[in-house]
């Protein structure tokens, strides 16, 4: 900014204090105007306001608008096809292939088109158990994603540490730099790549942070199974007396983060995390909370950190006259964001790691269609079945593309676009863990009840609070319970705290009949998808699927 504008910006002669040794110089990037290092959050408000990147509304948080995207564009990662990838990589829909050759074009046109701008750098950790973090460093063009990624990962505590600091893998995000189809060969003008051979992850032509975030899981989706620690798109809690650890995978809209965020247990983390021998780490720093229609009531302690110095809300609606925001308002996206530091949750786990393992496992899906029981208990093989199917709806907002109405997906390991192995990898990890601790694993569906979307109505979230509180304090370990006849999973018909009809799910439908069509319709969804990992299955993982009412005897 500073070559446009002849005056200095707020942290310019600061601006090198807490350099590293290891300059930009070792990335490629020279003839830089002037880099910022390590910059702390007032810092970064103070240059992200001078350079108009957002405003800053009642309580302090910072906003921004991200633009045109405002989700995640899952259909534009590539992933570099070399010797270390090309027979471990999960090739297709979600890890598209690039050739060294086309990566060393965009990265060079990429370098060339920042010379002589001012960059931003935080080098920091992702992982916050220290035998298995990893030393990464994000470039920016843009003081508050600088922000961001010190919201989201672990930053290094001394000064020493700072100068000393070597990365291990580097990231450079640059919305303003557009990817040519013609002469790069991708999909559109956004483009994030990864190449592992050379330690270096690209995010450009798009302004939504969310993406750095996931381009360093993907990272260490590939890089930490390879050391037996299985990595887990998942939140995590762990309880205050019995240091019983919980993990709850699920994608975007499906509850992790709010389910996690429970007063009665202590919040490991809400979205990435690790399981190695030693216990469960949180892969980052902070947490990444949708924020839509978000209450004071049903989520007080998410609600409060919209509101505080240190958050980052991305395109929340706002009044300029009073700063105020509207978190009801879904003009600009459902996707609305708010990045903060994990330790604004009060409860939250200092350390950001336990070493205890995980009692419960649970699977949350969003049932569009509104016919799955809002819990079920999973002996092993069903586990696996639904762990390698991923059953969920995907929520308004949170991928390019995506409508007001839900669509129904099925996503590997709850996270396929950001998983980098062949789901068999992660299922035969978890399977390995699960079974050393005798951890016991539940489906949990938090979508419709009643009808489909547009018919029925979202489970109560009061009512699947008192289910999952009842299956996290062993509560549900005696009651009746009754097999599903499609499913086989086991549905408890009683659950403490929650009105008996709320556990069958024809209860709430009108018309029996078209309960069971619409059920049967799910079961034929889901026997279709697993179609292409029959090869290499074991016979009772498969025979752990649905059936057909018609063909139930």
């Amino acid at each position: 900014m500073s070559k446009y504008l002849k005056f200095d910006t707020p942290a310019v002669k600061h601006a090198g204090d807490l350099c590293s040794m290891f300059k930009l110089k070792n990335h490629g990037l020279r003839d830089l105007d002037k880099v910022f290092w390590n910059l702390p959050s007032a810092a970064l408000y103070e240059e992200a306001s001078f350079r108009g990147e957002g405003n800053m509304v009642y309580g302090g948080p910072f906003l921004v608008n991200t633009g045109k995207w405002t989700a995640r564009a899952a259909n534009d990662k590539y992933v570099v096809q070399e010797d270390s990838t090309v027979d471990k990589i999960w090739w297709g829909e979600y890890n598209r292939p690039m050739s060294p050759e086309k990566f060393s074009n965009i990265n060079t046109r990429l370098l060339a088109y920042l010379q002589g701008e001012e960059l931003f750098v935080q080098d920091c950790y992702v992982g916050a158990d220290e035998n298995y973090r990893m030393p990464i460093r994000i470039i920016t063009d843009t003081a508050w994603q600088s922000l961001f990624a010190r919201n989201m990962f672990i930053s290094p505590k001394t000064q020493s540490e700072l100068k000393a600091f070597v990365p291990e893998f580097t990231l450079i995000a640059s919305p303003s730099f557009k990817a040519d189809p013609i002469i790069d060969g991708t999909r559109s003008e956004t483009c994030l790549a990864l190449n592992f051979a050379e330690k270096t992850a690209l995010v450009m032509g798009t302004k939504y942070a969310g993406e750095i975030k996931k381009s360093m899981f993907t990272v260490m989706n590939f890089l930490k199974p390879l050391e037996n620690v299985m990595a887990m798109h998942c939140s995590a809690n762990v309880g205050k007396e019995k240091n019983d650890a919980a993990l709850f995978f699920g994608l975007s809209g499906t509850g992790k983060t709010t389910l996690s965020a429970d007063p009665k247990r202590n919040l490991i983390g809400d979205d990435e995390h690790g399981w190695s021998d030693e216990g469960v780490f949180n892969f980052e720093n902070g947490c990444y909370a949708k924020v839509i229609r978000l209450s004071a009531e049903a989520e007080p302690e998410i609600f409060d950190c919209t509101r505080r110095f240190g958050t980052i809300l991305e395109n929340v609606v706002y009044d300029p006259a009073s700063r105020r925001i509207d978190l009801d308002d879904e003009s600009l996206t459902e996707n609305t964001r708010a990045s903060y530091p994990l330790d604004f949750i009060p409860n939250a786990v200092p350390e950001k790691r336990v070493d205890s393992h995980p009692e419960n496992v649970i699977f949350l899906t969003c049932d569009a269609t509104g016919v799955l029981p809002p819990i079920a208990r999973l002996d092993m093989d069903h586990a696996m079945y639904h762990f390698i199917s991923g059953y969920t709806s995907k929520i308004a907002g949170t991928e390019i593309g995506l409508g007001i109405e839900p669509e129904i997906a099925f996503s590997a390991c709850f996270g396929a676009p950001f998983m980098v192995h062949h789901p068999f990898f992660y299922a035969k990890l978890l399977r390995q863990k699960m079974e050393k601790h005798n951890s016991r694993c539940w489906l949990v569906n938090t979508g419709w009840v009643g009808g489909k979307f547009g018919v029925g109505k979202r489970i109560s979230i009061r009512h699947t609070r008192n289910m999952l509180n009842a299956a996290l304090e062993g509560k549900l370990d005696n009651v009746e319970y009754r097999t599903d006849p499609l499913f086989g999973f086991e549905c408890p018909v009683t659950c403490p705290d929650v009105p008996q009809d709320v556990l069958e799910p024809s209860n709430a439908w009108g018309n029996k009949e078209e309960y069971r069509s619409k059920y049967d319709a799910l079961a034929s969804l889901y026997i279709e998808n697993f179609k292409q990992y029959l090869k290499g299955v074991t016979d009772d993982v498969i025979a752990a699927g649905p059936k057909r009412y018609r063909d139930i005897k």
